[in-house]
């Protein structure tokens, strides 16, 4: 019986794939991390495994009138993670000429604009973005269960966005988050610059504004400055963040280092802390590398704490 399921529950799989262009990736880390970023209450840190393994989903398709339109489903394992991981979710499209429809799991306009500064490079245990100085310009895009319809316009170098996110309760602040994104990219001979400006707003919260400024050059450097500023509901100074970011890939290696640092930022525990990671990877070919990462915190309320791993990752 179960060799018949099997062999049924594939020709079903194929015939789908076939019809409505399927496609499966897969993703898996093994290695250790330690720290005392792991450190729980008085326990000293210690050496630990990581592994941690996820299977995307990936559906595309394309109307008789040009209407091209898709989901993906991330289904992330984390009961098993020795460390803390954030489960995958659904996101859908809709896309015509320069326009597209983005909605579910996904960036606001705010993100899609800007860029972050870790740029190359990765680690198992995101030790270059889980620091105290990283903002990974999320912004408000976690607010109403984080579920964000986005709509973007496209034309040369330049895309504009415009998003929202809304309760489907009415509790606490039912007001809505509104996002507003521009980039714009160019060429300038051997350098791809890039120029992102945000702001999202919910009221009787929070507004946000950022600006950031990438390049990548073509030997294989990169470089970005990102710049914040919160204004909180209820709070006299306006928070502010600032991160740089350099990063290196040529070949098979590709090493990022990034700092950032808050100062008056009141939706954090600490309003002023900082913090700097490192990450390096090496491509062995055949979709497996290798990663090393490094992170250091200052950070009054989790007393300047740091963290490394090192391990494999395999992609499928």
């Amino acid at each position: 019986m179960k060799t018949l399921l099997l062999a049924s529950t594939a020709l079903v799989a194929t015939a789908g794939i076939a019809a409505a262009e399927v496609s499966i990736s897969g993703y898996a880390e093994i290695g250790v991390i330690g720290g005392d970023r792991y450190d729980v209450g008085a326990a000293d840190s210690k050496l630990q495994y990581h592994t941690d393994v996820e299977v995307t989903f990936a559906m595309t398709g394309e109307s008789d009138g040009g209407l091209a339109f898709g989901a993906t489903v991330q289904l992330d394992e984390i009961a098993g993670a020795s460390n803390a991981q954030t489960q995958g979710g659904e996101t859908y499209f809709l896309a015509f000429g320069p326009m597209r429809l983005d909605m579910g799991d996904t960036d606001g306009a705010y993100d899609a604009a800007l860029q972050e500064v870790a740029l190359a490079g990765a680690s198992i245990a995101d030790d270059e973005t889980e620091h105290s100085g990283y903002n990974g310009n999320s912004g408000l895009d976690g607010v109403h269960g984080g579920q964000v319809a986005r709509v973007s316009y496209s034309t040369g170098g330049l895309t504009l966005g415009l998003s929202a996110n809304v309760a489907d309760l009415e509790v606490g602040n039912d007001n809505p988050v509104w996002g507003l994104g521009v980039r714009y990219v160019t060429d300038l001979g051997g350098a791809a610059i890039g120029v992102g400006l945000g702001y999202q707003t919910q009221e009787d919260f929070a507004s946000l504004i950022g600006v950031s400024v990438d390049a990548k050059l073509a030997n294989g450097f990169s470089a970005a400055i990102n710049y914040a500023e919160a204004d909180i509901d209820g709070v006299s100074d306006n928070g502010t963040f600032i991160g740089v970011g350099v990063g290196y890939t040529m070949n098979a290696l590709s090493i990022g280092v990034n700092y950032g640092e808050y100062e008056d930022w009141a939706a954090k525990s600490d309003p002023d802390s900082s913090g700097f990671g490192l990450a390096a990877t090496y491509d062995l070919g055949g979709g497996l590398a290798a990663h090393v990462g490094y992170g250091s915190s200052d950070d009054v309320t989790v007393n300047d704490e740091e963290s490394y791993s090192f391990g494999l990752s395999m992609s499928f």
